[in-house]
């Protein structure tokens, strides 16, 4: 995968970002970023290894997407800046 995210990428990011702040876990959802950045592609993986037992319970309509966007390591940073900028705005 390339160091870069497409525009689909960013809006599936941004659709997230909106959710956590519709949702008023803006604080929460930044630490919790910050601390899981070194991880993001081992979490992305794990997310894919545990993929059919959470399909089973939830719908997975953007499950996969978001693994895969994880993968890249600019994710969870534009991830956070956009929670932010969301924050800030509203």
């Amino acid at each position: 995968m390339s160091n870069t995210l497409s525009i689909d990428d960013k809006i599936f990011l941004t659709k997230i970002a909106e959710e956590v702040i519709k949702r008023r876990l803006t604080t929460p959802s930044i630490f919790f970023l910050e601390m899981m950045k070194p991880l993001n592609f081992v979490s992305s993986q794990a997310m894919i290894f545990f993929g059919p037992i959470i399909s089973a319970f939830v719908k997975t309509d953007g499950y996969y997407k978001a693994a895969e966007i994880f993968e890249n390591h600019h994710s969870v940073e534009f991830l956070i800046q956009e929670i932010e900028r969301l924050d800030k705005n509203e």
